[in-house]
């Protein structure tokens, strides 16, 4: 019987056609056999990482979207292998013709070939920044998850990747922008709604501290050394990376070497809605200060509870709490409008805030949140962050979240977790993107990065 791995490419096509006829799907075929103006073409996608966020978003996000897989990548060979299954299981399931899905450990090697039009980054947070850069160089299109990066200066050289290949389409992952009532909020505030903006609260929720340190045997099928990247050199636990078994909350994700911790975590995506709310999605702020509690014991290291203050140009102040509702909360001149993901989760083991379910939008007043007949301010609309991506890919069309409107959604986030380190107010220049006469805190923009693996 012929597996999917010896199929050939001809037998695949064919196959994959006559399997379309039969369940009345059209067929899924790669831009270059129906040609770059085929109004069906499937774009054919890569998966950099094959973990919990990516099988619980970014793989079925991109395939109910239209994307086709035709190769999975991890530093994580059973991952690997378990993502290839998923994605098989997932077409079977959804009556998809199943394509050939190869296999690869190196995703330098996966973006040399030919077959692969773009790609999902759905790696740790250290690892974000280099695979985006080198699938842009390579002339790949990509979906990357937040933030863009661990430090400041990924997120640097991911925006000039970008510039530099224009052509090669990115979508940033802060899914919040195509969702319905992010969207209202946002354009209710930008129509002046509740009048000019004074304050903004974002509410995010905090991690625990804990995890094992005690070192471990590296398991055979994982290339800890990749996986650590320009980080430094540590012994092997398998509270540091993620479980074995299962794709539960990985420990990276509480470790500072490769996460900062909620307030890029969840900040990303909240302050990402608040400088679209405010129209500063391509500036930051100008003044920074925040003061958390860090653990004392344990391998987590990421910050307990905090506080953090963005001033911004335009004079409004952002302020970034554990204390507040998970969300966001506009507050102008002629009340307040609340938004937040209310019941949805994005993936089965987020953390909660432990208040009670929120609404999905609120407000001081009701009639606040009455809908605009004809806006002066109309913001990008989307339906579906994934299809939304597919459709800038087909047509050239902008993304709703570009890779620039990412990299000042996290950078944001970037240096109120310096200011939580510093513990003391910090100045800085959005326009030059760094701190003002401050050495100390600039050299915390950039960290120590091992050669093989640096941005």
């Amino acid at each position: 019987m012929t597996t999917i791995r010896s199929l050939t490419r001809r037998s695949f096509l064919r196959a994959g056609a006559i399997a379309a006829g039969a369940s009345g799907c059209p067929a899924i075929l790669p831009a270059r056999v129906l040609g770059a103006e085929a109004p069906s073409r499937q774009i054919q996608v890569g998966a950099i990482g094959c973990g919990r966020i990516a099988r619980e978003a970014d793989i079925p996000g991109t395939l109910k979207a239209g994307g086709v897989f035709v190769a999975v990548c991890d530093a994580d060979t059973k991952r690997a292998e378990l993502g290839r299954e998923f994605i098989l299981e997932w077409c079977r399931k959804n009556n998809r013709p199943a394509p050939e899905i190869r296999v690869y450990r190196d995703y330098r090697e996966m973006l040399r070939s030919p077959d692969v039009d773009a790609v999902t980054i759905s790696t740790p947070d250290h690892w974000h920044a280099l695979p985006t850069v080198d699938a842009l160089r390579a002339g790949k299109h990509a979906y990357v998850q937040k933030p863009a990066g661990r430090i400041y200066h990924e997120g640097v050289a991911m925006v000039k990747a970008a510039a530099e290949n224009p052509r090669a389409v990115v979508q940033f992952g802060t899914q919040q922008r195509s969702d319905k009532q992010f969207r209202e909020a946002v354009t209710l505030v930008r129509n002046g709604r509740i009048g000019a903006i004074r304050e903004i609260e974002v509410g995010l929720p905090v991690d625990p501290a804990g995890g094992n340190p005690t070192p471990m045997p590296v398991p055979p099928n994982l290339d800890y050394d990749r996986w650590l990247g320009w980080t430094a050199e540590v012994p092997y636990t398998e509270d540091r990376v993620h479980p074995q078994n299962g794709f539960g909350r990985p420990g990276w994700l509480r470790c500072e070497e490769y996460c900062c911790g909620m307030i890029t975590g969840w900040g990303v995506h909240h302050m990402d809605i608040a400088h679209w709310g405010m129209d500063t999605e391509r500036t930051g702020p100008v003044r920074v200060e925040a003061d958390a509690r860090f653990p004392t014991s344990g391998l987590w290291t990421v910050h307990g509870p905090y506080r953090c203050q963005l001033t911004y140009a335009n004079g409004v102040v952002v302020h970034i709490s554990d204390k507040y509702p998970n969300g966001i909360r506009f507050i102008g001149e002629d009340g307040w409008i609340f938004v937040s993901r209310g019941a949805q989760r994005a993936t089965a083991s987020d953390p909660t805030t432990g208040t009670r379910p929120l609404k999905a939008l609120d407000a001081s007043d009701p009639k606040l949140l009455e809908p605009i007949a004809s806006p002066k301010v109309e913001v990008y609309r989307s339906e579906d962050h994934y299809r939304n991506w597919l459709d800038g890919i087909r047509s050239g069309r902008p993304t709703i979240c570009p890779m620039e409107v990412g990299h000042r959604s996290t950078a944001c986030c970037n240096l109120a977790h310096i200011a939580m380190k510093l513990a003391r107010p910090l100045k800085f220049d959005p326009a030059r993107e760094q701190f003002v006469d401050d050495d100390e805190a600039n050299r915390l923009l950039r960290l120590p990065m091992r050669p093989m693996y640096a941005v």
